[in-house]
């Protein structure tokens, strides 16, 4: 996992928003064991404290269940996963679109742009 953390946002957020997305894109495919908090905050570089807190929020999402003797699992739902995917792809979308929106485009070339970009990195 790459834990390029910011100090400007709570870690605790970004640790969530990191694991979001290892869970969404199945590099933590469902029912797939997730390593123990004290590990993965020694990866991350963070007090077990912190991970734990991003943990429990994970599993308030339902996105991590916890069997009491085999450790925490990613969920097995796959609507939840795809519905959590949409979610986060369209608040990052939301946020290009606000940018642009900015540097003066209009929708119409918003989408333009992004059907050449498109064609570029497949051409490519």
């Amino acid at each position: 996992m790459s834990w390029k953390l910011d100090s400007d946002r709570p870690i605790y957020t970004q640790l969530i928003e990191i694991l979001k997305i290892e869970i969404v894109s199945g590099k933590l495919p469902p029912g797939s064991k997730f390593k123990s908090v004290r590990d993965l905050a020694m990866e991350a570089g963070v007090n077990p404290n912190t991970m734990q807190r991003a943990f429990a929020e994970l599993e308030d999402l339902e996105l991590l269940r916890t069997e009491r003797t085999s450790g925490r699992f990613v969920t097995e739902d796959a609507e939840l996963i795809g519905k959590t995917r949409d979610a986060i792809a369209s608040a990052q979308f939301d946020l290009f679109a606000e940018k642009m929106e900015q540097l003066g485009f209009s929708k119409r070339e918003l989408v333009d742009f992004v059907n050449k970009k498109v064609e570029v990195e497949s051409d490519g």
